[in-house]
């Protein structure tokens, strides 16, 4: 479990998605047989005998109304961390199997009722107008990148490792990411002025040949031109953690190699600043470029 704290509120994240493994990717109804929802409401109470928080929370839409009820927590080790006052957002989790349970995942304690604890690291929120480091990072061809080259034009920038198993988690980013490089395209001045950028987390692992031939598998060509538009890269160890700080992704190491994180896509504005922050993985391809539309023309 990691410990976060925004740069204008003070939060508890629990960090749970991804987890590196070196068999094949899951696949099928098993890997994706749950919806997810957002909540926003306040701890009424905690129950550590059965893992659960109640809490009385806003709509849910597309899911319930307003009501106050508990909740189980996919990681009941955190419990320990909520307190009765909490204003708190997180993940609903709804299997598709009737008899399972909702639980509750990618908690945030976005206002704590018992401030008990200090975390080690300060993590900031993107918001729009945030003027975004020039962070430095090596692509697919080995070559050296840095955000600010990408003046003049949008980007967009999100998080992922390349051995990531978790088919709701990177590899649906990282598609997402091919179906807005395909709309894009069909709109030539608007393909001009957008580029897209896929950072690893795994400096390790995620070579310049390994960025290469998984960015191959969603561009759909590992021609000299393929990655013109859309560059696969990965920062040095103390870059990552700055990247990281800034753009709210929170990345735990485990045992057997394992990499548990949050999920993070920013859109950046021709001026280096912040657009749009799109935390999780509800956003759409089509939300997105209709955001780069709108950013485009307020430019």
């Amino acid at each position: 479990m990691r410990i976060f704290l925004a740069s204008t509120l003070l939060a508890v994240a629990v960090v749970a998605g991804c987890h590196s493994s070196s068999k094949p990717e899951t696949q099928g109804p098993a890997a994706s047989s749950f919806k997810v929802y957002k909540l926003r409401g306040k701890v009424v109470s905690t129950n550590p005998a059965t893992g659960e928080v109640t809490v009385n929370h806003e709509a849910i839409p597309g899911f319930m109304d307003a009501m106050t009820m508990p909740y189980k927590l996919k990681d009941s080790s955190i419990l320990s961390e909520l307190h009765p006052g909490d204003t708190i957002t997180a993940d609903v989790l709804v299997s598709q199997n009737p008899d399972a349970d909702i639980l509750l995942d990618h908690i945030v304690v976005i206002a704590q009722g018992k401030p008990d604890y200090k975390p080690a690291v300060f993590y900031h929120v993107p918001a729009p107008g945030d003027a975004v480091p020039d962070f430095k990072l090596h692509n697919q061809d080995g070559r050296d990148l840095h955000l600010d080259q990408f003046r003049g034009k949008m980007l967009l920038v999100t998080f992922i490792y390349t051995r990531c198993p978790m088919p709701n988690f990177c590899p649906l980013v990282t598609h997402n990411f091919a179906v807005i490089d395909r709309q894009l395209a069909t709109n030539p001045a608007l393909y001009a002025k957008t580029h897209l950028l896929c950072v690893s987390f795994d400096p390790e692992h995620d070579t310049p040949a390994r960025l290469r031939a998984y960015g191959a598998q969603y561009i759909g060509s590992d021609a000299p031109s393929a990655f013109a538009h859309w560059d696969f890269a990965v920062p040095s160890e103390p870059e990552l953690l700055e990247m990281a700080k800034f753009f709210d992704v929170g990345i735990t190491h485990g045992a057997d190699d394992t990499i548990t994180h949050t999920l993070s896509t920013t859109l950046i504005d021709a001026h280096g600043k912040v657009a749009q922050f799109y935390p999780g993985n509800e956003w759409t391809p089509d939300q997105v470029v209709a955001d780069v539309k709108k950013t485009a023309t307020s430019s």
